[in-house]
């Protein structure tokens, strides 16, 4: 049985230019990023690479129409380099940029075996939570369809994977909440998945511990504190990231997928709806197993933060729960504006289109059990 794959270099930077100087950047890379991101922190060292700002061609998260344009734009030049610099949309885009193998985002879902790498990819994120860095996998919304599906690939990998905590220094609050619990809910689906091996819960044990340090420090001394523990979070998503491409995500991903898909709920926010949620299904079904060994980690790790605010909760999960509660409110489905006929479709929708994450539940759930987790949530 493979134990652990490890796909990119991974390096770290304190900033952006040791960066560019060290990967000598130059005409034939092109750089995929955001305005915002490229004004501040690139465009004063006046490099001389192509670039495309991604929301040029469309906001929220990517899809395939999105997508098919960036397409078609780097189309234009002659790039031996994709540079993705940003979050989840952007490495997700990316990823697409360098394959060869179809020339339509179509023909590339239809041609997953065939597809081959067209350019070397580095990929730097600027959030910390979806550990896409090191994954061979990008999420779009598949419009036709009505959900997001995963494109995946070995072609997919990043030949380098870079980390720079400065990207961190200016993230709003929301976003820095709703990614590292992504990359919260990534090391604890793939330590629970029946494919985790020793190695793999090493990376998922190390970013839960990294993540749930830093949230008690947020929860005691509030939302700055975030900003003295940049490259622990940063590292934590990372560590989840390998955790994930080798083990997988399961029924948080999979649930979380129809919400996003069409009310256009943000992914690591999507997610958080039904994160407890899940491991009180998983708990209920099964309690003797695994769930209650990452039972004991949470209550353990989370005693051992010391954190001087009040949590309150009879077991690890309870303590996870309000303790994130500290971190960012957790909103009601409703509040997306999901009503009661959107619950069965939901449901029939993880089960008919996210098998691929589904096959990594720690027990597994029926059309009944999800179908009641949306309900809880409405």
């Amino acid at each position: 049985m493979k134990q652990l794959y490890i796909g990119p270099e991974i390096h770290q930077f304190d900033t952006f230019k040791d960066f560019a100087e060290e990967f000598t950047l130059c005409a034939s890379d092109l750089i995929l990023t955001n305005e915002y991101i490229y004004k501040p922190f690139i465009e004063k060292l006046e490099l001389p690479c192509g670039r495309i700002y991604q929301e040029k061609f469309g906001l929220g998260e990517p899809t395939d129409t999105m997508t098919q344009a960036i397409l078609d734009e780097a189309a234009k030049g002659n790039y031996d380099r994709v540079i993705a610099i940003g979050g989840g949309t952007v490495i997700d885009i990316a990823k697409v940029l360098v394959l060869g193998g179809g020339a339509t985002v179509d023909e590339l879902y239809d041609n997953m075996v065939g597809l081959t790498k067209a350019r070397r990819l580095i990929i730097i994120p600027t959030t910390c939570g979806t550990g896409s860095e090191v994954t061979n996998i990008s999420i779009l919304n598949r419009t036709r369809l009505g959900t997001k599906q995963g494109l995946v690939s070995p072609a997919m990998f990043a030949d380098h994977a870079v980390l720079i905590p400065e990207f961190l220094q200016s993230l709003p609050y929301s976003v820095f909440a709703t990614s590292s619990i992504d990359a919260l809910i990534h090391a604890v689906e793939s330590y629970l998945s029946p494919s985790a091996t020793p190695y793999t819960e090493m990376y998922s044990l190390q970013a839960m511990q990294d993540i749930l340090r830093g949230y008690c420090q947020i929860a005691e001394r509030g939302q700055h504190a975030r900003f003295q523990s940049s490259a622990e979070y940063l590292r934590a998503s990372n560590y989840a990231g390998i955790a994930f491409s080798n083990s997988g995500c399961a029924a948080v991903h999979a649930m979380s997928y129809a919400l996003g898909g069409k009310y256009h709920v943000a992914h690591g926010e999507s997610n958080y709806q039904f994160f407890t949620d899940v491991l009180h299904k998983y708990q209920e079904k099964k309690p003797d197993g695994k769930i209650r060994t990452l039972d004991h980690f949470l209550q353990n790790t989370i005693a051992a933060a010391g954190s001087g605010a009040e949590l309150e909760g009879d077991t690890g999960i309870d303590l996870l729960e309000c303790l994130l509660s500290r971190v960012l409110e957790r909103k009601r489905m409703a509040d997306y504006g999901v009503t009661r006929e959107d619950i069965p479709v939901f449901a029939q929708s993880t089960i008919d289109n996210q098998q691929r994450l589904l096959k990594n539940n720690y027990v597994p759930l029926t059309l009944e059990d999800i179908t009641a987790i949306y309900q809880a949530r409405l």
